[in-house]
């Protein structure tokens, strides 16, 4: 008892919970009909935190020209965070067949959070009604419920100052947008793939499958079991999709991994893939049922990839649009040497929308020193993993690396400067949700 007491009031207290919106601006495009605003705590609360929002507008009319998904009662948004969350989203919807000048906006404040959160300083947010190219921001990303295996992956564009939060379990097949026929698996559920010597789905059960083979993380599986986490599109664990049906196998698919385990057999799946003109056909089944369903997926260019789900058995919306998301923090299967293993905290680049990135040392210049006459000299990379696991250390001395900054190009020639702030507790941060912030160059 003694010793317990005396551990109590040597434990320094928290500091206070602030709630805060993850940006102070943002940007509404004309093509785009729904967006989202973040609320984010400090750390994840213990207990419901009940929140009041207040809106106020310039040249719209709640109601006539947008809408919310949580409803606003006399200017008045009631939203809750529930315990063992860290943050809340709420959606605006624009109404159809409404023609907007681009100078309208909306105002959102923070006016009550319940205790013990405090409201902090970022407490009003301008959401205008065209697009804008933010001068920079500091965000906390919404990686969900989970610590180190957060629930969501979040994908960031920076001149919008907007993240888009999408569950990592939502999706199991992503299919190529562009010119060629490629599938890719949900790497950041660290799902697998083998291949079955057959074309028929109907003729493939569980005898035609070892579970061992689809074994992935702890020092289990090869390569060749998921996609190329460079992203190399040659290098998919499926085969390109032939022009000719005979050629396209079956693949038994286990959705989730990377702790060396797999599902139950009986909850595996059985898919393949046939091109079809501008898209792709999808049979799926599980693995000892006899009956498939079949899935048609049609390109959309705007897109890296359109996605489907096995659960909802229809495309579901994973990736914003090609040019509207910069950088995706996510868990994911990745590797240790020459070993898959599962990672928390990866950061991918949108190399597939025209997106480069640079890592800068601080000992060759200050991120604030960091300037327009600096972009000259810096070598961009193309690469998907430029900055990867790089930006943060989970051993020696954990948090984040200090010694280094990135530089970002976006696809509209944007340059913007990229500090990751913290993302667990040894830097003042909680895991899952990582604090970045960003300033545009040039």
């Amino acid at each position: 008892m003694l010793v317990m007491g005396a551990c109590k009031k040597s434990d320094p207290p928290l500091p206070d919970n602030l709630i805060n919106f993850s940006a102070a601006t943002l940007g509404f495009e004309s093509t785009t009909t729904s967006t989202s605003i973040t609320l984010n705590l400090s750390r994840v609360t213990d207990v419901a935190i009940p929140v009041t929002i207040g809106l106020t507008t310039t040249g719209v009319t709640y109601g006539t020209e947008f809408t919310t998904n949580a409803a606003a009662t006399n200017g008045t948004i009631n939203l809750t965070i529930p315990a063992g969350s860290g943050s809340a989203t709420l959606r605006i919807d624009k109404k159809t067949g409404v023609f907007l000048n681009g100078n309208e906006s909306v105002t959102f404040t923070i006016k009550t959070a319940g205790s013990p959160v405090i409201v902090g300083t970022t407490n009003q947010l301008k959401l205008s009604f065209a697009a804008i190219t933010s001068t920079g921001s500091t965000i906390t990303l919404n990686g969900g419920t989970g610590g180190s295996s957060a629930v969501n992956s979040v994908f960031v564009d920076f001149s919008a100052n907007a993240q888009t939060s999408v569950l990592r379990s939502s999706w199991d097949l992503g299919f190529y947008a562009g010119d060629d026929f490629r599938v890719i698996l949900n790497n950041t559920t660290a799902a697998s793939v083998i291949a079955v010597n057959k074309t028929d789905l109907a003729q493939v059960s569980a005898t035609d499958v070892t579970l061992a083979n689809l074994e992935l993380g702890f020092g289990k599986g090869t390569f060749s079991i998921f996609d190329d986490v460079n992203g190399d599109l040659t290098k998919t664990a499926i085969p390109v999709v032939s022009a000719t049906d005979a050629d396209n196998k079956v693949y038994v698919i286990n959705r989730a991994g990377g702790a060396g385990t797999t599902a139950a057999l009986a909850d595996l799946y059985k898919i393949r893939v046939l091109r079809t003109t501008g898209g792709y056909t999808l049979q799926y089944a599980k693995l000892n049922e006899t009956t498939f369903k079949t899935l048609t997926i049609t390109k959309n260019s705007a897109y890296n990839f359109n996605y489907v789900s096995f659960d909802t058995g229809a495309q579901v919306s994973v990736e914003p649009t090609k040019d509207h998301w910069d950088m995706e923090w996510t868990y994911s299967i990745y590797y240790t040497g020459t070993t898959p293993y599962a990672f928390a905290d990866l950061v991918f680049t949108n190399y597939l929308g025209s997106v480069s990135t640079a890592e800068v040392l601080t000992s060759t210049v200050s991120y604030d020193a960091y300037a327009a006459a600096n972009v000259t000299g810096t070598t961009f990379l193309t690469g998907r993993n430029t900055i990867a696991s790089n930006w943060r250390a989970t051993t020696g001395t954990i948090g984040v690396k200090t010694d280094r900054f990135y530089v970002i190009k976006d696809a509209s020639g944007n340059v913007y400067k990229l500090k990751f702030i913290s993302f667990i507790t040894n830097d003042g941060g909680t895991r899952g949700y990582p604090v970045i912030q960003y300033a545009l160059v040039k």
